[in-house]
């Protein structure tokens, strides 16, 4: 078999043959006495409320299970101040499964400011503080007590982000992979379902988890490179330096042109070829965790390594030195196919919240209920979003019928439904079935980005199965509306007018989010974000479609504080352009370092490893204190009184005094004036703004 496929998903025979779905995943002890069960065989531990939905990952991965013939129990939201709490459903005959839930439990519960939310969107009643600070830990140590002898395995988003050694910004410093300090046996990143289930079967027939070393998009533990492996030691592979010639197959930039003389001296020893090498049995290492901690260009260098191990058809395995053990990283997972993925979304999902909650709101399941996903998997590659570390940037789409099928299913189950699918959608709206145009290709790349810095010429972007579906899906019986509400890639978008004018036409209600993120081309470049001018081109079309329809519509465009790379000349640049667009933001984001992304090292490092990282000074404009940040932010709400005063003393110290004061091309007024009162020149004047969006989603 290849190295990029992969047994079929539900090739096993069920562990259990005829074991029922249950109602619901079981609880409590009540619950699984009335299923007949004495145990369960897996038992999930989450920070979530638990919704029987497609959409919270606990509810997924345990149906998927259950499909599998295991018997499944979910702990969700425990006291995590004993054990106690996690002997509920007594001892799980195979493994604890351990999340902190849909979200880093970090970024749940603090705001880019490090202040305390006082809500939680995946609890009950929306309350904050129901599950502790870096969940992933406190559980599975908590698991570990309440059973010694039960393997540990983590997953999710909070393990996924933190496999390796990794910047964190709230305690501002590196720590080491969540794997050892959880004391966890293994830990699934990324979407696991194939690991997963491998896993549950493998212990099933009676295989030690310490052996099961060999999964896909899996971390163990263990010391030293076993014999018959082949070790690269990734400096020597783009070795951190002064330029020089770069012919490794890491090469993403051209060679230079100011080579120093003793530039033979300085380049990398010659290593076997990639086409060559025997993938399986080639790992590289990385600098050790204590190297990463001690010197920030080793730790942009292993970034960049890092990401560029990230195409299940060529990387390689990693391996990370913590303390007198190694942290090892399997290649990817192989994606899901479209049955595979279809059957995921088709579980018999009660698709509401589990019975004990009563008529407790869950807010982040009133946002998503009526919400079908269509897709997984970006390809966009930007530097602050987590999502190609976590699921990837190969597009897995489910098929025409199933999505249909599951609109039928929001139709008949769930609860307060009057005719009106609230988005069509994924990670990105209009990726659906988008792919590189040949398998060969695709296995061989090695972009960050297939977007980035333009379009690439083998990037298939057709809409017409998306405008397909987009039809099919509003004539459904029941259906009144189907809307978009999630992130549209705009530039991929431009490429088919008439992609815009069906979305345009038939599925915005009356404001659709966009995000450019910035105006400027240095802070762009370091997000890995299009030119303006591509969304000039789709308001453009946006606008004209609008009116061809009838209809008033508006764009709300999203943008970025302090992200690094950014300067304060290009956010008073970016605040200009606001003002001359008519907008006025009333929620802005600012930026988040969290944890494996790339801007999250230029945060940390001041050092850019989209390229070959040098060993010469931080050349990367970070916003680090809480003055300038709060400064980043107001010049996007450059209209709110409340920070005209710090305004004013910025443009003063900028040397732009001209741009206080009453004119229409003036930001703010002069100290003891009010603002001036008019309406913007194209825009709404104070959109309501769709849900606040996180970007490690």
């Amino acid at each position: 078999m290849s190295a990029t496929t992969a047994p079929h998903l539900f090739a096993r025979p069920p562990h259990r043959p005829g074991l029922a779905p249950a109602p619901v995943l079981p609880m409590s002890r009540p619950e699984m006495e009335a299923l007949g069960w004495d145990s369960c065989d897996v038992v999930l531990v989450t920070g979530d409320a638990y919704v029987d939905h497609p959409s919270f990952g606990m509810a997924l991965v345990g149906r998927l299970l259950e499909a599998q013939g295991f018997r499944v129990g979910i702990i969700a939201q425990p006291d995590w101040q004993s054990a106690e709490p996690l002997r509920a459903l007594g001892r799980p005959n195979l493994f604890f499964g351990i999340s902190a839930g849909n979200m880093d439990s970090m970024v749940n519960r603090y705001t880019a400011d490090r202040k305390v939310r006082s809500d939680d969107a995946y609890s009950p009643g929306g309350e904050g503080g129901r599950r502790p600070e870096r969940s992933v830990l406190v559980y599975a140590q908590r698991a570990r007590e309440a059973y010694r002898d039960v393997p540990v395995v983590i997953g999710g988003i909070e393990a996924s982000l933190r496999r390796i050694a990794h910047y964190d910004y709230w305690s501002d410093k590196v720590r080491r992979s969540v794997l050892p300090d959880a004391k966890a046996d293994l830990l699934l990143y990324g979407n696991a379902e194939r690991a997963v289930v491998e896993l549950a079967h493998r212990l099933a027939a009676g295989e030690p988890i310490a052996t099961i070393t060999d999964l896909r998009g899996t971390a163990h533990l263990r010391r030293g490179v076993p014999e018959g492996w082949l070790e690269l030691d990734s400096t020597e592979i783009d070795e951190p330096g002064p330029p020089c010639v770069h012919p490794d197959p890491y090469a993403a930039e051209p060679d230079c042109a100011s080579a120093p003389a003793d530039a033979a001296a300085a380049a990398p020893r010659p290593q076997p070829h990639r086409g060559r090498l025997d993938r399986a049995r080639t790992v590289i290492r990385l600098p050790a965790y204590e190297q990463v901690a001690a010197d920030p260009v080793l730790y942009a260098h292993a970034s960049r390594v890092f990401h560029l191990e990230t195409n299940p058809g060529n990387a390689l395995s990693l391996v990370q030195r913590h303390g007198d053990r190694d942290v090892w990283l399997t290649p990817p997972p192989v994606p899901l196919e479209t049955d595979e993925l279809d059957r995921m979304y088709e579980f018999p999902y009660t698709r509401r919240p589990h019975p004990s909650y009563g008529k407790a709101r869950i807010p982040a399941w009133e946002m998503i209920r009526f919400s079908i996903s269509i897709m997984r998997g970006c390809f966009g590659g930007c530097t602050f979003c987590s999502i190609t570390e976590h699921e990837g940037r190969i597009i897995q789409s489910r098929s025409e019928a199933s999505v249909l099928r599951e609109i039928a299913e929001v139709r008949d189950k769930t609860p307060g439904f009057t005719g009106t699918i609230s988005d069509l959608g994924g990670p990105t709206a209009n990726m659906y079935r988008m792919h590189c145009r040949t398998k060969e290709i695709e296995s061989a790349c090695r972009r960050p980005s297939c977007v980035y810095p333009g379009i690439c010429k083998n990037l298939k972007t057709d809409h017409a199965p998306l405008i397909a579906l987009y039809r099919k899906a509003r004539k459904q019986a029941g259906v009144k509306r189907v809307l978009v509400a999630s992130g549209l890639r705009y530039d991929l978008a431009v490429r088919d007018p008439d992609y815009v004018r069906e979305l345009v036409t038939h599925h915005v209600g009356g404001y659709l989010k966009i995000a450019p993120e910035h105006t400027e081309a240095r802070p762009l470049a370091h997000m890995m974000k299009p030119g303006i001018g591509s969304y000039d081109r789709f308001k453009q079309l946006f606008e004209r479609f609008s009116k061809e329809a009838g209809k008033k519509q508006y764009l709300i465009p999203y943008f970025i504080a302090a992200h690094p790379g950014t300067t304060d000349e290009d956010m008073l640049n970016l605040a200009l352009w606001l003002k001359r667009n008519g907008f006025k933001p009333d929620q802005v984001q600012q930026f988040l370092p969290t944890p494996l992304a790339s801007a999250s090292t230029m945060y940390h490092t001041g050092h850019n490893p989209l390229r070959k990282v040098r060993r010469e000074p931080p050349n990367v404009e970070v916003p680090r204190g809480l003055r300038q940040r709060r400064l980043h932010k107001a010049f996007l709400r450059y209209h709110d009184p409340l920070n005209w005063s710090l305004l004013r003393e910025a443009l003063v110290r900028m040397g732009r005094a001209d741009l206080i004061g009453p004119g229409r091309e003036q930001l703010v007024p002069a100290a003891g004036a009010s603002a001036p009162k008019r309406r913007p020149a194209r825009g709404p004047v104070r959109p309501k703004p769709p849900p606040k969006r996180h970007y490690e989603e």
